[in-house]
């Protein structure tokens, strides 16, 4: 990805990033949320099992990497932010 230059862009092409990085929000909440009700699920399910085998662990680690992920990148969105805040586009 390259690295855009906020405070050279135009205010048009600052509120059509806005609406994208809106859009990226909305998509990072529902993934991260669906994300977290499968190992809600997972671990109520192994809970209720007579069977408990340790084993089952190791599939509910996928979730929690991907919810990492999802809540890693969005700090990359300050620069627009910011850029947004200072011609008081918000």
């Amino acid at each position: 990805m390259e690295k855009k230059n906020y405070n050279e862009m135009t205010d048009e092409e600052l509120l059509v990033e806005r609406k994208e990085l809106n859009k990226s929000k909305i998509f990072h909440a529902s993934a991260i949320g669906f994300l977290a009700g499968i190992l809600i699920f997972g671990l109520v399910g192994w809970g209720l099992s007579e069977e408990k085998r340790l084993g089952f662990f190791i599939p509910m680690l996928i979730p929690i990497v991907f919810i990492y992920k999802l809540v890693k990148n969005p700090k990359g969105n300050k620069d627009l932010e910011e850029a947004l805040k200072e011609r008081r586009l918000n």
